[in-house]
């Protein structure tokens, strides 16, 4: 399965649109990841516990994305966007990850005479 944030796939011709897809991924946060994240915020530098969990989120969204545009008979996604969310209040974060795009099927281009 190809995917790609472009309108097209290079070296082949879209020969069908089969329709929006998506995968979604949330993710709860932990009290001790959130400490550890805040102590992160107060001294500068990168939260690996979080980066770690936005990869996973990540993957399932993608995951779910295929898994949808291979239903379709699709051979390709284009024009995907993922989108990155935190959802919750103070006391009950969530991370969000949603993947979107348009499943297509591929034929070889045609050849000039």
């Amino acid at each position: 399965m190809i995917l790609t944030s472009t309108d097209s796939v290079d070296g082949k011709t879209i020969t069908a649109y089969l329709g929006i897809v998506a995968g979604e991924a949330v993710m709860g946060t932990n009290v001790f990841r959130d400490f550890f994240a805040g102590i992160t915020d107060i001294l500068g530098g990168r939260s690996g516990s979080y980066e770690k969990e936005l990869r996973k989120a990540k993957a399932l969204a993608l995951e779910s994305l295929v898994e949808e545009a291979k239903a379709l008979g699709a051979d390709a996604v284009v024009g995907m966007d993922l989108d990155y969310q935190q959802i919750g209040g103070n006391d009950r974060q969530m991370l969000m990850v949603a993947a979107s795009g348009t499943a297509v099927k591929l034929g070889q281009p045609q050849k000039s005479t």
